[in-house]
């Protein structure tokens, strides 16, 4: 592991199938060193898959084939900035196509229970407009919306 900094994501059983998917659905993501268990443990066997090295989007995860004690929650997400309509259809029907779940304002889980925010730039960018009263439309549609369609957020900020 090169990172002195790496989160570290619970998985039971499928650290290796999450970290796959990961790296074929975001640009600049891998799939590291896999990890055997030397021996027997709670929940695996000799051999069985223990650990994963990947990289999401650039930032360096580590996916721990723990067992079913723990279960992921909104508590963490990725946030994945989005620069175009294409670009955020694309990774939001990736995950929700792949078993995973919508969910409001731009969440979606994939189908091991991560939580994603796709979220385009212009988004952002609305929400933090001097205007606060086109500020408040933006956010008012965003309110409104599972996947986020940035033609109504641009329609909502202008009036």
């Amino acid at each position: 592991m090169v990172s002195k900094n790496t989160i570290c994501l619970w998985y039971d059983g499928a650290a290796l199938e999450a970290a796959q998917f990961y790296a074929k659905t975001f640009s600049d993501s891998t799939v590291g060193r896999i990890l055997y268990a030397p021996g027997d443990y709670p929940t695996g066997k000799q051999g069985d898959v223990l650990t994963v090295e990947f990289t999401v989007i650039g930032i360096p995860c580590v996916g721990l084939n723990g067992g079913p004690e723990f279960k992921h929650n909104e508590a963490f997400s990725f946030q994945v900035a989005t620069d175009d309509q294409d670009e955020t259809d694309r990774l939001w029907n990736a995950i929700v196509s792949n078993g995973g779940q919508e969910s409001a304002c731009g969440w979606c889980k994939d189908r091991w229970g991560l939580s994603w925010q796709i979220t385009p730039r212009i988004l952002i960018d609305a929400l933090a407009d001097p205007d606060r009263t086109a500020a408040k439309r933006a956010f008012e549609a965003m309110m409104e919306m599972r996947k986020i369609d940035i033609a109504s957020i641009e329609a909502a900020r202008r009036g």
